[in-house]
């Protein structure tokens, strides 16, 4: 009973970090809630270190993901007629958003990505960055999904890789 308490509150301060750091890299982005691709990049910097050997299992390079989604930002512009290199440019060199008061709001996706990580929670596992990463693939839509597309990454692969990451450093901490 005392490890399962203990797993909520060590759950809750992941959920936490992860949260806070979604929302910076939204800011960076320009966008006041953080969506899908900003919990994906959250994820990358949790200390567990989980969600990159998951991009090194499917032999990604987790830090070119900021990229494709600056990337897919720029390529949204397309049909309004801006060309994407100049959104690019544009983009580079901007001041991030200054952070908001009030209570904690993700865009849609990031909601998305948060419910399954609550459902998730039923398990009784640790939460770990490759648990984040596992939820993100599963939309396969949007701006992460595209991201991760341009990178070359397969979803498939990309959550056994997440899943696979998961087991074998939950494995490796019972002992």
């Amino acid at each position: 009973m005392f490890s399962r308490i203990k797993q909520r509150f060590n759950d809750m301060g992941t959920i936490k970090a992860l949260c806070e750091r979604a929302e910076f890299h939204a800011l960076q982005d320009q966008q006041r809630e953080p969506g899908a691709e900003h919990f994906l990049l959250s994820a990358l910097d949790l200390p567990d270190g989980t969600a990159r050997r998951a991009f090194a299992r499917v032999g990604a390079d987790a830090s070119d993901l900021r990229q494709a989604i600056a990337r897919q930002y720029a390529e949204a512009l397309r049909p309004l007629g801006l060309d994407p290199r100049l959104a690019e440019r544009l983009a580079q060199g901007q001041e991030p958003l200054p952070r908001k008061g009030g209570t904690y709001a993700a865009a849609p996706s990031g909601e998305n990505v948060m419910q399954a990580l609550a459902a998730d929670r039923a398990s009784h596992r640790p939460l770990l960055g490759a648990d984040v990463v596992a939820r993100v693939v599963d939309l396969r839509e949007g701006v992460a999904a595209r991201a991760l597309r341009m990178m070359g990454v397969d979803p498939d692969a990309l959550k056994a890789a997440a899943e696979a990451e998961g087991d074998a450093f939950r494995q490796a901490s019972k002992h």
